[in-house]
């Protein structure tokens, strides 16, 4: 019994080293590989991730007078980057943030990367939790940091250029990242109740309007909180989405998926009723109202 309990501890601690082994990899239950945790560039210039990252760093021409004016500003600055190998947007545009760095002359010492996971049950997640407080929805983001405070970060992609993007963070200029008010409820939702939060309702619907980049913005969010089993967080998400974009039939549907997986069933037929009432002949509504009815007999 003694081996055997020494056995299952060191398998234990074999499992937990390797998964925090740099530039780990998994292959996922479609046969694709991809990196988990903290990685680097040469984690990324392997066979299986060396095409697209060195088509995309070599084909970039960077902006070196640009880069110049800010490159002895950038020395302060840690940089914090989440991305998804799997993911389109990290695929194309780290390789680029990498060469902005390098013709900066950027320690890359003090760049920290962390690959996430795409799975359902691992939704934009690192293998530790790497990805926990730190307010993330969509990757890649890159977090830039003075004196271990975060001054800004650019989402998904630059609304101008790298180059441009940096110089207005590293030099105090005014800087609006993409995704601005899916960060914004997640602020809310850290520091204030669900009920508090439900107090500002229609002021909130009235702003979010203004700067909400359609209804996939708070949509990723929703799945954010549900994949990681925030229930409470991922209904009133949805929900918001709802209030702002009412002829949009997708956010009932994810209104509801959230109501199901949650048991609610009165209220996941609700809204996928709505979805049928926006498009009459969506499959997924109607597979999952029949899927609804079966549980409510059981």
């Amino acid at each position: 019994m003694k081996s055997i309990l020494t056995l299952f501890i060191c398998i234990i601690s074999y499992t937990t080293a390797f998964a925090q082994t740099l530039n780990h990899e998994v292959i996922d239950p479609e046969g694709h590989p991809k990196l988990l945790g903290i990685i680097n560039k040469e984690g990324l210039q392997k066979d299986t991730y060396k095409a697209w990252f060195d088509a995309n760093h070599d084909h970039y021409i960077v902006n070196d007078q640009l880069v110049k004016t800010f490159s002895e500003s950038l020395k302060d600055y840690k940089i914090k980057v989440f991305l998804g190998t799997w993911c389109g947007d990290s695929k194309k545009e780290v390789p680029r943030f990498y060469k902005v760095l390098e013709t900066a002359n950027y320690n890359l010492d003090n760049l920290e990367v962390i690959a996430l996971d795409n799975q359902k049950e691992h939704y934009k997640q690192g293998p530790n939790g790497e990805e926990k407080g730190y307010n993330i929805h969509r990757v890649p983001t890159f977090i830039f940091y003075k004196d271990d405070k975060e001054i800004n970060r650019i989402v998904e992609h630059p609304i101008e250029t790298f180059e441009r993007d940096i110089e207005k963070i590293v030099t105090d200029q005014p800087y609006r990242f993409n995704y601005i008010a899916a960060n914004y409820i997640q602020y809310l939702l850290a520091t204030k109740t669900i009920d508090q939060v439900n107090t500002e309702e229609t002021k909130l619907v009235a702003q979010l309007s203004e700067f909400v980049k359609g209804s996939r913005e708070l949509n990723t969010l929703g799945y954010v909180y549900l994949r990681t089993k925030a229930f409470d967080k991922a209904l009133y998400t949805f929900k918001l989405n709802t209030l702002i974009f009412p002829y949009k039939s997708n956010v009932y549907d994810s209104l509801g998926e959230a109501y199901f997986i949650t048991n609610n069933y009165t209220e996941a037929l609700i809204n996928y009723n709505k979805v049928l009432a926006l498009q009459p002949e969506d499959k997924n509504a109607l597979e999952m109202i029949q899927k609804i009815n079966l549980a409510i007999k059981q």
